[in-house]
């Protein structure tokens, strides 16, 4: 891609904006969906990037433990609950302890399940379940995604209510999405890529957090787990999916 020499490079992640750092310092970049790209090393702060890379961030640590409050307001009875993170990265770190600094407020035992691979996330689930009155929460990571499939049929299988990142989650089974509006994001995002195709220097385009935040419920999986969603919820939620 660098060897085409373009005028601009839109990355998506930061599995994609960092080997691009890696061969490339003088192309523009504008990246969507790095939730931290100064814990990450791409830019050297949110207001002023300072270098070739710029672009959106989808959330705020601090949001993540909204997916907790959401948890015990859907389903009340959630004494513990397993958060699925990857540990290797800022993200999975900095997601982990928004939520467990919410947890005593709420009443809430919290404990890591570390992604790694899809053993080590069935074994980890499948024990946290053998105990009562659990639930999930998924946080952000690019493996997370790539088990979705295992994640869902894991909550399913052990009756586990269950909050995740991605709004791919719910519409596949899941239970409940809260989180930013990605295509809002891109387009964004697209402002600046023309933006700086009109000659503005990323350097001086500040790295920009979502503020377009969705809830989405998925009605058929709450009746299958026996959960009677409150109606002020309902109210709030963008979609739901019956």
């Amino acid at each position: 891609m660098v060897a085409l020499a373009p005028d601009v490079i839109l990355a998506t992640g930061s599995v994609a904006v960092g080997p691009l750092l890696q061969v490339i310092r003088a192309v523009p970049i504008v990246f969507v969906r790095v939730a931290d790209p100064v814990g990450a090393g791409f830019v050297e702060s949110l207001a002023r990037p300072g270098g070739n890379v710029t672009g959106f961030t989808p959330f705020e640590y601090s949001t993540s433990g909204k997916w907790l409050e959401l948890l015990k307001q859907i389903a009340p009875g959630v004494k513990r609950a397993a958060i699925i993170r990857d540990p290797a990265t800022s993200t999975g770190l900095g997601q982990f302890a928004a939520i467990q600094s919410v947890a005593p407020s709420l009443g809430v035992e919290i404990s890591a399940v570390n992604v790694h691979d899809a053993g080590e996330i069935e074994r980890a689930v499948t024990e946290f379940a053998r105990s009562s009155n659990g639930g999930l929460i998924v946080t952000g990571s690019a493996l997370a995604a790539v088990h979705k499939d295992l994640l869902i049929t894991l909550a399913a299988r052990h009756k586990l209510p269950a909050v995740y990142f991605e709004r791919q989650f719910v519409t596949a089974g899941g239970l409940m999405f809260f989180g930013p509006n990605i295509v809002d994001q891109y387009r964004h995002a697209a402002s600046y890529v023309d933006r700086i195709l009109k000659g503005e220097k990323p350097a001086d385009l500040p790295v920009q957090a979502s503020t377009k935040y969705e809830l989405v419920i998925n009605m058929k999986t709450a009746k299958e787990l026996g959960l009677t969603i409150p109606p002020t919820l309902l109210a709030r939620a963008d979609e739901v999916i019956e």
